[in-house]
């Protein structure tokens, strides 16, 4: 389970890399575009798939862990 910062930080990516990231000409057309790529995403269902586990974490971040 990720952190809801790590979630928005994930949503603005995928959100800059299919809508945003490029230059909007006026506020009206980046609210249109926003309201269809949410649309889209809810639509598809979109969902983070988390690969690092707990195991994980304790493998790579047990040298942080007070004993």
């Amino acid at each position: 389970h990720g952190s809801w910062l790590n979630v928005a930080e994930i949503e603005i990516s995928s959100m800059d890399a299919e809508c945003t990231g490029r230059r909007i000409e006026d506020r009206e057309t980046l609210v249109e575009e926003l309201g269809a790529w949410l649309v889209r995403r809810n639509r598809d269902g979109k969902k983070i798939d988390w690969k690092f586990t707990k195991e994980d974490a304790d493998r790579k971040l047990s040298k942080h862990y007070l004993t």
